[in-house]
């Protein structure tokens, strides 16, 4: 059993445009723009990160703005909920400024013991905030919003499956434990995890399978601590008959890929080096960082970036 996996490090979504996600995020969410890169694949894509006030691993939301891309069909296959942490007492809170906002499907509810509340992105994605009680990660209060209510990071996310053995399998190995059980929703949890450390599995199996697009989510990160433990996963994973990615340097931290077999694409990525390591803290997410491979092409590609409102 994998033993280094302490929970997510980032998510990485899809969207349709970047303005209205940049403004949704930093503004409607509150959270900190703390980086604007490109895809390393299309470097004509933004690649946009939010997360804490230094993007700590297990805060990070992260998302590919394809202009007028089509809107992702929700299925099987795929995270279908990204679930935020939020201080006990705070749902009230959220429930009137997203209200305020125009955010789309509100649904207030209770699952596995806390209270909740479900929204929709600018893309049709689904979120959740979740009433943590004693989560001590420290929140960016930016867009206004206090101590008292600011999200903290990641809870964790919920995987829609057509059947949820295979996937359960995989997340025991890696560490995770069972939890309970409602309904159609199994909980699995690692124990001293780093706040974002939950994944909740739902068995659908008459239901049709997902097609990416706008407000779907492309993969999710596990943390690891550094390069070394990294590899050591590697070779467990491969040990065990994943077909697992080489090495990729992805800046801000090295990650490895591969497919599970509910379909959900899996990352594990490294703590270091962070995104400090191209930008003071203080001004994390300000200016459009690129790759060495792309600098001698940047007057180009930020000719093609539309602007961001901040």
């Amino acid at each position: 059993m994998i033993k280094d996996i302490k929970g997510l490090h980032h998510i990485t979504s899809m969207a349709s445009n970047a303005r209205q996600n940049n403004t949704f995020f930093t503004n409607t969410l509150g959270l900190r723009r703390v980086k604007k890169t490109v895809n390393f694949d299309d470097p004509n894509v933004y690649h946009l990160y939010y997360g804490d006030e230094a993007g700590t691993p297990g805060t990070v939301m992260t998302y590919f703005p394809f202009a007028d891309v089509m809107r992702g069909r929700p299925g099987i296959g795929e995270v279908s909920e990204t679930q935020f942490a939020i201080p006990k007492g705070s749902l009230s809170f959220w429930h009137e400024r997203l209200t305020a906002q125009g955010v789309s499907n509100l649904q207030t509810g209770t699952a596995f013991g806390t209270d909740r509340l479900q929204f929709s992105g600018p893309d049709g994605e689904g979120f959740a905030l979740i009433e943590a009680d004693g989560d001590a990660r420290k929140a960016w209060t930016g867009a206004g919003i206090a101590d008292s209510a600011a999200i903290q990071g990641f809870s964790g996310a919920k995987f829609r499956l057509q059947d949820t053995a295979a996937t359960a399998e995989l997340l025991g190995f890696m560490g995770y434990q069972r939890a309970e059980t409602e309904g159609d929703v199994t909980r699995f949890v690692i124990p001293g995890g780093n706040g974002a450390d939950v994944i909740d599995l739902e068995a659908l199996p008459k239901t049709p399978f997902a097609r990416q697009g706008a407000g779907s989510v492309h993969h999710i990160a596990f943390a690891v601590e550094n390069r070394a433990k990294q590899l050591e996963v590697r070779k467990a994973l491969m040990d065990t008959g994943y077909q697992v990615t080489p090495v990729i340097d992805r800046d801000y931290f090295w990650a490895i890929y591969f497919r599970t077999p509910g379909g959900v694409l899996f990352e594990i990525a490294t703590n270091e080096p962070g995104f400090d390591r191209d930008e003071d803290t203080a001004h994390l997410g300000e200016i459009l960082k690129l790759p060495a491979r792309y600098e001698p092409y940047r007057a180009q590609i930020e000719a093609e970036l539309a602007p961001l409102a901040a």
